[in-house]
């Protein structure tokens, strides 16, 4: 039985400048290791890999004022994984991924 190591890959704007240098920033499971996160961009995207530094996204608590009253919220946290590869290799985030199906979204 195998698990989803990889959730998805996040696109910001720091994320976007640093895939330039050939960092990539991913949302991973969070009971994942820094040697399972190499093996999985490893073998999904065929690249190598340098070298992956791991942190946790702490949740953040929102609040939307409405004529009601305010609500209170929570947006949950996850864990990040920043993965370097070695010169001359390059992932394209924006392809999709063959392993989903076609048409869903």
């Amino acid at each position: 039985m195998t698990r989803e190591v990889l959730r998805r890959p996040l696109l910001t704007e720091k994320a976007t400048l640093q895939a330039e240098k050939g960092i990539y920033h991913f949302e991973v499971s969070p009971n994942t290791n820094k040697i399972e996160v190499a093996q999985a961009v490893a073998g999904r995207f065929g690249v190598a890999v340098d070298s992956v530094r791991m942190s946790w996204q702490k949740s953040k608590h929102k609040t939307q004022f409405t004529r009601k009253g305010a609500r209170h919220g929570v947006k949950s946290g996850y864990k990040k994984a920043i993965v370097q590869l070695k010169p001359g290799h390059t992932i394209d985030v924006f392809a999709p991924i063959e392993g989903k199906d076609k048409g869903a979204l």
